[in-house]
């Protein structure tokens, strides 16, 4: 199946570049504009947790009485993901998620984390995901690709989750940060210190080898299933369009908040 992996990521390569290329990390030039994008991007941080928990809900087992999975490998790659993002240690070695973590930088760098308290306080009372948000009037960009998340795991169908959550994330965001926010720090004598934690565990955990699992994770769930390898792709390409839908839609807020000040 190398070739199939290796023909979806040539298909992709277009809407990867026009994302690696996108004037959103222009944009992002600022404190301000970090905490412009952090708004918007914590809702994509929340919601990866949801795709993540529908793999392991669909290739680990999670009910009793227990019984051996298909794939161990990718069973073992998925619940070390969970332990990671669910449970990590923080910077002060206290067990918090990755979103926990997030929302903690949000705070110190002084960004704004009162849609995204709103939006889980609703979310545990019950409140469906699309109601939830648009209760804040979210941008229309942010509540799309939450909802098209949502949408592929309602599909139950664990080859287009994972689609979406191996080729649907971002890789380029950290070494952003980091330029942005070592000159901060030596121009405004400030500190970052939970965010550039925060980054520093993402690349670590991440790795060179969640990637080839993930990629694995695809082959063994389509197998020789043509119909499924064109999901996969289908799943993918939306996947990197809401992406890049939602860094228009940070980029523009950015430049309007840049015009209102």
């Amino acid at each position: 199946m190398k070739t199939s992996i290796e023909s979806i990521e040539q298909a992709l390569k277009p809407l990867r570049e026009a994302l690696n290329s996108h004037q959103l990390y222009s944009d992002l030039a600022s404190v301000d504009d970090i905490k412009t994008f952090m708004e918007q991007h914590v809702f994509a941080v929340w919601d990866f947790m949801s795709l993540l928990k529908a793999l392991q809900n669909h290739l680990t087992n999670t009910s009793v009485p227990w019984t051996p999975v298909k794939h161990p490998s990718t069973a073992r790659f998925i619940n070390e993901i969970v332990l990671g993002e669910e449970s990590d240690i923080n910077e002060l070695g206290e067990p918090k998620s990755h979103f926990e973590m997030y929302l903690d930088a949000m705070q110190q760098v002084g960004a704004s984390t009162v849609d995204i308290e709103a939006f889980m306080l609703n979310i545990a009372k019950g409140v469906s995901v699309s109601n939830a948000m648009e209760a804040l009037n979210l941008p229309k960009a942010t509540q799309e690709f939450v909802n098209f998340s949502f949408e592929t795991i309602a599909t139950n169908a664990p080859h287009k989750i994972a689609s979406a959550f191996t080729f649907g994330r971002e890789d380029v965001i950290p070494d952003m940060f980091f330029q942005i926010i070592k000159q901060s720090e030596q121009n405004n004598k400030a500190s970052y210190s939970k965010l550039t934690y925060y980054l520093e565990r993402h690349i670590e955990l991440d790795g060179d080898e969640h990637g080839p699992l993930s990629l694995k994770m695809v082959e063994e769930l389509c197998g020789n299933d043509q119909t499924k390898w064109d999901e996969v792709l289908e799943t993918a390409q939306d996947a990197l369009k809401y992406r890049i839908a939602l860094w228009d839609g940070i980029s523009s807020l950015i430049s309007t908040n840049k015009v209102l000040a």
